[in-house]
């Protein structure tokens, strides 16, 4: 999968958004991930709390209730 992820805002299958900050590489291995901050506050984390995931995990398709979905799809770019 070679999908190109774009700065900007993403929904998560599960309806939180995030805004992603770029794709980095691991120090090691030269994965690539996924940099993202969550729009969001729970009570474990903080709004703007940072993440990281495999580009593939990212760009990658789930299931849920029986249909396919993107499980992060592009809202709108960043400004």
């Amino acid at each position: 999968m070679n999908a190109q992820i774009k700065p900007g805002t993403y929904r998560h299958f599960k309806g939180k958004t995030y805004e992603v900050l770029g794709v980095a590489h691991h120090s090691e291995t030269l994965e690539e991930l996924v940099v993202y901050r969550a729009l969001y506050t729970t009570k474990k984390y903080p709004y703007g709390s940072l993440w990281a995931r495999p580009r593939e995990m990212f760009a990658g398709m789930v299931v849920s209730n029986g249909r396919r979905l993107k499980r992060f799809r592009h809202l709108k770019a960043k400004t």
